[in-house]
């Protein structure tokens, strides 16, 4: 691809005429007598679910509710056949029979008034219009992070969730971990002091999950993938086997690069250890090394800097050594690190024989991330990982994209979520939808 590409590409998100708002999320109208609202689901009965995008995270995630006793997996979506036809099969296997229905279009798999909750494993641009379609169809959803593809998607997801009163369960698994708890526990709790600088380390570059990096070739979709369905809401560009399954998360009008891929995971972290999950920054600032060869335009060397109205400060980097992978609260008489595998430290190191008193503040423990989900969707409490939680974990990265690509400093309102005093970078707060796409708020 030329720069020339490259930079319509960049300039469609900075100077885009924006996300549609609208009536429905629906480019062809299903009756909305179709959305009857899902009954309450009894304590002891079975959870039945539809499972939309099975791919990559979707099928890992679908594995995960078929081990659950009550749950039922009794329909599958997909625009890959091949996707379809591989979810279908694991769940018939299950089961021992050939039930599983398949679905090509999620808003077949919605109308059913016998499904209570969907598992939803799509690509980021994609993960508004189905979220909001499931909530007024009456379903509980569990959606993948980031939670959104801009801030204000997000914020439609979340008025949507409320208005229908669904449950929502985030896949920042990280809060189900017993070290993220316990660490994010001590900080709460005052152990290091107070704390005024956080690290938070994500991955670097432009991983080949697919194993199709430079297979840029614009050619015919294969007869398995409905490549307009699959590119949807996106700006559209003709199919390359490289930006799509897996890979289409390092280009900016499908996904965020490792930014966005990781954010709902650490800076989650960062934000329950400090008490500032419905909450945002109030001044964003960064620098991202962005390429300008090949389709993938994501960045992939960053470092943003954040600060609250508290007065701490969040940085988020990746590619810089000196930020340790993982989240990492610095406080006045000490800090504590946590990341996956389990693993916690901190200094001094006799911050970890520290218990958590019957006095102190006890973060939500959850038996497990998916089975949290399914136990809400039975007693109606709130998740470990809802909506608005979700929303605000993403809230920095799309603010911190924002302002690399600007190469400026931004300031935001966290409670009204407009960005102050600067009209281009509000604009890029949404992303524009092909029509016929649209949500609203």
């Amino acid at each position: 691809m030329t720069d020339n590409k490259k930079m319509d590409r960049r300039e469609f998100f900075r100077n885009g005429a924006g996300l549609a708002i609208a009536a429905s999320v629906f480019p062809t109208i299903v009756p909305s007598t179709v959305f009857a609202k899902s009954a309450a689901v009894l304590p002891g009965n079975k959870i039945t679910m539809g499972c939309i995008g099975v791919g990559w995270q979707g099928t890992s995630n679908m594995n995960n509710f078929l081990k659950e006793p009550d749950v039922r997996v009794v329909a599958v979506c997909d625009v890959d056949k091949d996707h379809l036809e591989n979810a279908r099969n694991l769940v018939n296997k299950k089961y021992g029979n050939q039930d599983c229905a398949v679905y090509h279009d999620f808003r077949e798999l919605l109308a059913r008034d016998d499904i209570d909750v969907v598992s939803l494993g799509l690509p980021d641009h994609w993960h508004a219009i189905p979220a909001i379609a499931a909530a007024e169809a009456g379903k509980d959803i569990y959606g993948e992070k980031p939670f959104s593809h801009s801030l204000v998607e997000g914020r439609a997801m979340c008025n949507a969730v409320k208005r229908y009163d669904r449950i929502w369960q985030t896949g920042s698994w990280q809060r189900s971990q017993s070290n993220f708890r316990f660490g994010s526990e001590l900080v709460r709790n005052g152990r290091i002091g107070k704390v005024h600088t956080v690290e938070v380390g994500l991955p670097s570059g432009h991983t080949d999950f697919a194993g199709t990096k430079g297979q840029d070739k614009f050619t015919t979709p294969p007869k398995e993938l409905d490549y307009n369905f699959w590119v949807g809401p996106a700006p559209y560009l003709p199919y390359a086997k490289s930006h799509v399954h897996k890979n289409w998360r390092w280009m900016l009008q499908f996904g965020g690069g490792q930014l966005m891929d990781w954010v709902g995971h650490h800076l989650d972290i960062a934000h329950w250890g400090l008490g500032l999950e419905y909450t945002g920054p109030i001044e964003i600032e960064g620098h991202g090394d962005y390429p300008r060869d090949g389709h993938y335009d994501t960045a992939t060397k960053y470092r943003i800097h954040t600060k609250y109205a508290t007065g701490v400060e969040i940085i988020i980097a990746g590619g810089y050594p000196e930020i340790r992978g993982g989240t990492k609260w610095i406080g006045e008489d000490g800090w504590i690190w946590v990341n996956r595998g389990g693993r916690i430290e901190a200094e001094p190191k006799s911050v970890l024989q520290e218990k958590i008193r019957p006095e102190d503040i006890h973060l939500y423990h959850s038996p497990g991330h998916w089975r949290n989900f399914i136990d809400c969707v039975k007693t109606r409490k709130t998740a470990i990982a809802p909506a608005e939680v979700a929303h605000r974990s993403a809230t920095p990265g799309h603010l911190g994209q924002i302002a690399m690509l600007l190469e400026r400093k931004i300031y935001f309102n966290p409670d009204t979520e407009e960005i102050i005093g600067d009209p281009e970078a509000s604009r890029m707060l949404f992303n524009s939808m092909r029509a016929p796409w649209n949500v609203k708020i």
